[in-house]
């Protein structure tokens, strides 16, 4: 009968570990490659139905498979497999069409196909304005400036219903040309209205290609003020809104 050393054992167990490392690793990639990726919220566009400091899950598999998809986007084909179409109203996360390397996260508002005009800041898409009322709840304040807003609830031809926050009622957004979307591309906006540069800037963002859109926002699994680092975990207790987290994001 052998007896195992302590070396031997030492050396088992660092080569365990490392296996597991290894697995972890490929696990994770895996899920971020092809289910999930978390992303962090950095400006605020999209509030108030996103706000600076929220970090959340968007979902790969919505819209199917592009190089985006990928560590890295390597080159390696064109166009996007199990391709599916998102719909008015998804919130997503894509690549800038003048800069690929920067993500964005807008709302689709045009479909192709779709005209969409911004006049006197009610939407229309196709010639039909967008139901839109003004509200007070769900109307978030701004932290880092505390300025006030109006506040709008309007509900797209498919039913989605979200807030808006306006500045002014006739901001340098809120009257625009007829946009007419092309095929294979998106038309989107941010919920921000007077501080969101979207598709309504055509040589900032422009029309967004299918190929360029990385997924679906789904959830938010953690939120922190804009003005407290994550890593600072002292000041979590008063800092983390709690109340957002594990919430979906509409």
């Amino acid at each position: 009968m052998s007896v195992q050393t302590g070396a031997k054992r030492k050396e088992g167990g660092f080569g365990e570990t490392v296996r597991v490392v290894i697995h972890a690793l490929i696990i994770a990639l895996v899920i971020r490659t092809f289910l999930f990726q978390p992303f962090n919220i950095p400006s605020g566009s999209m509030i108030p139905t996103l706000l600076v400091g929220d970090y959340l899950f968007v979902s790969k598999y919505s819209y199917g498979y592009t190089h985006y998809s990928f560590p890295f986007s390597p080159a390696i084909f064109s166009g996007r497999i199990f391709a599916a179409q998102p719909h008015r109203g998804d919130v997503v996360v894509f690549r800038l069409p003048k800069d690929p390397s920067i993500d964005y996260i807008k709302r689709v508002i045009g479909l192709p196909g779709d005209t969409v005009q911004v006049v006197h800041s009610v939407i229309y898409i196709n010639g039909k304005p967008v139901k839109r009322e003004r509200v007070t709840d769900g109307c978030v304040a701004h932290e880092d400036t505390g300025q006030s807003v109006m506040c709008y609830r309007e509900t797209l031809p498919n039913g989605v219903t979200y807030i808006t926050h306006d500045f002014t009622e006739n901001g340098f957004l809120d009257n625009t040309e007829v946009y007419r979307v092309p095929p294979g591309e998106f038309f989107m906006m941010g919920d921000n209205r007077d501080n969101s540069t979207d598709s309504r800037v055509l040589n900032a963002v422009g029309y967004v290609p299918f190929e360029n859109l990385i997924g679906k926002a789904q959830i938010i699994f953690f939120s922190i003020r804009s003005d407290t680092p994550a890593w600072e975990i002292w000041n979590w207790p008063w800092a983390v809104r709690w109340g957002r987290l594990f919430t979906l994001v509409r």
